[in-house]
């Protein structure tokens, strides 16, 4: 499978199979979706496929540059690097095999917050249910089950979500402790996330999480205006400047590492990428500003209307990226963050975040469900921290849930870096885990462009300094 784009003055080529990727001269751009229905007919003579090339209209330029640029195609055609076959779907028979072990665990310490997002899926905190904080027993209960069920596994990750979880601070440091009580004797490394909105950061907790936190994440949206307009306190009022200094202290302190400042932007804020900047100009180096997910008849929620504009602003965010960049100014951007040369294991690009079988999420009274975005419906009630997993059907469910699973998939060009999307949107959608949402789709396309193409120009760049 190949996909083929221009962006920044590059013509791109990816081999999807492979994950190779090419630049390439306008010659040979344009002739690749030629010579792809040849190879796939079973054609491998070279002077069989030059004649059909020469016999094509669209490609200008001498006979012996473009016979040279056939030469050239079919060689990395012969190393695997392009019309590389798939040999991955196999592979999820094997996948399925495995022994599940539970590598992560999203802890709600707190259904409970002290602002109150317009777009926030939790229902301020409660995640329609009620206001709740988790108690040192239960995160007890939940470290221990995760050390029982991880099997071999080493590392493992915790994040105290919310919610607020500054709202349970004392818990959060308690289990800390005891997750570190625990590494030695059962031969395990927690490493511990926190996601705040940054209201009660204070000193203290911030001692505290860079000593023990491996990455913490900080709720803002962007600029002052977007901000505060979707994240107010309960009273109204704009939580922007109550939470900026501290952020940016925050970031400065674990040395622009180990953290990233997530922002959400919405039908309100489509000219996104200023947000981003904004963020960067403030200073933070590590940024992700993602689309909202939301019903169609929120006021607020992504359409396919919007969806030119928001590709815009992913090119023209990209382009300032490469800009910046050169000056010795640049920043991450979370979506825009590619490996092309290791990047994750063939399990993770088939099944992506592990939700209802690697990763779960555990509520303040020790429900165990397949991640944050499906706790409260009880259809996907999983089991309990005491009890373990009793839904065993459901946990076959999601290890089900992989890019062959899904007919969207199949053909499209990003399979392997966004592995098949969110599963809690697809089910919030199209009431199916193994369907997609759509917009995402769309934008994560997108994103996955300009990334290649942030990289493709940072190795030009490199190789002008050599």
């Amino acid at each position: 499978m190949i996909h083929q784009y221009k962006s920044n003055g590059y013509n791109i080529v990816m081999d999807v199979n492979s994950g190779s990727v090419h630049v390439v001269d306008d010659i040979v751009y344009t002739m690749i979706p030629l010579i792809e229905p040849l190879i796939e007919e079973g054609v491998k003579d070279p002077d069989t496929i030059k004649a059909a090339v020469l016999n094509l209209a669209g490609i200008s330029g001498p006979e012996q540059e473009i016979t040279e640029a056939v030469d050239e195609v079919l060689e990395l055609e012969k190393n695997g690097q392009l019309f590389a076959p798939d040999i991955y779907e196999n592979y999820v028979f094997d996948f399925k095999k495995r022994q599940t072990v539970v590598k992560a665990l999203c802890l709600h310490i707190a259904h409970d917050c002290n602002l109150a997002c317009r777009y926030c899926f939790a229902g301020e905190g409660e995640y329609h249910g009620r206001r709740a904080l988790m108690s040192f027993d239960v995160g007890k209960k939940a470290l221990d089950f995760l050390v029982e069920h991880s099997g071999n596994r080493v590392n493992l990750e915790v994040d105290f979500f919310g919610g607020e979880p500054l709202m349970n601070w004392q818990v959060v440091k308690d289990l800390v402790a005891y997750g570190r009580s625990l590494e030695k004797p059962r031969g395990k490394k927690f490493r511990f996330t926190l996601t705040t909105n940054g209201v009660l950061l204070d000193d203290e907790v911030l001692e505290f999480a860079n000593r023990e936190m491996d990455n913490i994440v900080l709720s803002i949206d962007g600029r002052k205006e977007v901000h505060d307009r979707m994240r107010p306190f309960r009273g109204g009022q704009g939580s922007y400047d109550s939470v900026v200094p501290k952020f940016i202290k925050t970031a400065e302190s674990r040395g622009q590492k180990k953290y990233y400042v997530r922002g959400t932007y919405t039908h309100d804020n489509l000219d996104f990428s200023e947000d981003v900047l904004h963020l960067a100009d403030l200073g933070f180096q590590q940024i992700s500003v993602e689309p909202v997910v939301a019903e169609a008849s929120d006021p607020y929620a992504i359409t396919e209307a919007d969806l030119p504009a928001l590709k815009e602003e992913y090119d023209k965010l990209a382009m300032e990226m490469t800009r910046r960049r050169r000056e010795g100014r640049g920043f991450n951007f979370f979506h825009f963050m590619i490996d092309l040369e290791g990047g994750p294991c063939v399990a993770k690009r088939l099944s992506g975040c592990g939700s209802g079988t690697e990763y779960l999420a555990v509520t303040p009274w020790g429900d165990l469900y397949p991640c944050h975005q499906f706790v409260g419906n009880e259809k996907f009630l999983m089991g309990n921290v005491e009890e373990g997993i009793v839904r065993e059907d459901l946990r076959e469910q999601f290890k089900c849930c992989n890019v062959y699973a899904k007919d969207k998939c199949r053909k499209c060009f990003a399979k392997f870096y966004c592995s098949g999307g969110c599963a809690a949107n697809s089910y919030h959608f199209h009431g199916n885990i193994n369907d997609t949402y759509d917009v995402g789709c769309e934008l994560q396309r997108k994103r996955v462009e300009c990334a290649v193409m942030l990289k493709v120009d940072e190795l030009e760049m490199e190789q002008k300094t050599e």
